[in-house]
């Protein structure tokens, strides 16, 4: 049959997930980094998921498609609710222990503050990062720099990436972050390798489209674990 039904411009798509979640239906999954639409018949032509969309990437057309098919989303939703699905990708927020708590030789406190904390899996819309200080960092610069939690991660919202192993952009997705929440400084730990610099390049890029005048700290550790820049 010929009925309205979204379409999803892949090559505007960021891979926020934010249609996928206002998608009451499970019509859309995030794949290999973007948004696509898996089941004609769960999409029910109502479009909640074009003003969650912050890149524009989803429309209408009208074409041949499948037509709704209420009773297969209606399972689908049973069935999700009684499977948890993946625990790695649940977006929790964390508690974290007081400063002053004493902390033994053997067990220090984590200072991780929010869940997930990748760069690619994280909610733009994440009601943590409102008035948040948000920390970026390499994902090799807690191997390198030991006190990294205390010293760095501890009263802030962290966010980690790789750009040469993810082989992405992060600037979209984190100006999609930076302009839609009110985010108070962004401090940006890299290594001094030069693939670390298009985090750093992503960073200063998503902070200039957003619109926003946002304070960055751009801190650079060597190889050996040693500051060797720390730059506002």
């Amino acid at each position: 049959m010929k009925r309205k039904i979204i379409q999803i411009e892949e090559s505007l798509c960021n891979g926020c997930g934010a249609c996928a979640s206002a998608c009451h239906e499970g019509a859309i999954a995030i794949v290999n980094g973007k948004a696509k639409l898996m089941r004609e018949d769960y999409c029910d032509g109502l479009g909640d998921c074009l003003p969650a969309c912050p890149m524009n990437a989803i429309h209408f057309v009208e074409r041949e498609a499948a037509p709704y098919n209420e009773a297969a989303v209606q399972a689908a939703k049973a069935h999700k609710a009684a499977h948890t699905g993946c625990p790695g990708a649940r977006v929790r927020q964390m508690q974290q222990k007081p400063q002053d708590a004493p902390e033994s030789a053997q067990k220090r406190p984590s200072r991780l503050a929010q869940w997930p904390c990748q760069i690619k899996l994280a909610p733009v819309n994440a009601p943590y990062f409102e008035g948040c200080e948000l920390l970026l960092a390499a994902d090799c610069t807690a191997y390198a720099y030991a006190s990294i939690h205390e010293d760095f991660m501890r009263g802030k919202i962290t966010l980690i990436g790789c750009p040469k192993l993810d082989a992405v952009d992060y600037s979209q997705k984190l100006g999609a972050i930076f302009a839609q929440n009110g985010i108070s400084s962004v401090t940006l730990l890299r290594m001094e390798v030069p693939c670390c610099g298009g985090l750093e390049f992503a960073a200063k890029k998503a902070i200039a489209e957003s619109g926003k005048e946002l304070p960055l700290r751009v801190v650079t550790f060597s190889i050996e674990g040693d500051i060797l820049a720390d730059e506002a």
